[in-house]
């Protein structure tokens, strides 16, 4: 059964870096372990990362892999979730949600101390 990769990215009216952190620790307050979820994070923009190719508006990523499409479907309408939505959402200039389905997930072994998952944007020409 392939992984949910649930990517979101906020663009925060208040992209200051205190706003910034409030929204990870909202994330991290309302959107971590949830039932199913096999990886989490959320962080701020990456200052040092300014490739050409990287996709640089967003101030917040959010980083959630699901083990099935189920655990992903309770997630979404998990009250902690609806509370999340509800208390961030006047705080958003804008929301991306990039959903996509993992058939080839990296299974945690000895070799392996820390699975990450990467989004890779490209910029139209």
């Amino acid at each position: 059964m392939p992984h949910v990769v649930h990517n979101v990215f906020f663009s925060l009216n208040d992209n200051s870096p205190e706003a910034c952190q409030r929204q990870v620790a909202a994330c991290d307050k309302y959107l971590k372990g949830h039932d199913g979820v096999v990886y989490y994070s959320a962080g701020v923009l990456c200052p040092s990362l300014a490739r050409p190719v990287n996709d640089r508006a967003f101030d917040v990523a959010l980083h959630v892999v699901f083990d099935s499409m189920a655990s992903h479907d309770a997630y979404q309408a998990h009250p902690r979730h609806q509370q999340f939505i509800a208390e961030s959402k006047p705080g958003w200039k804008q929301v991306r949600v990039f959903d996509s389905e993992d058939r080839k997930s990296t299974r945690l072994n000895s070799s392996h101390l820390v699975i990450s998952y990467a989004v890779f944007c490209l910029k139209k020409k």
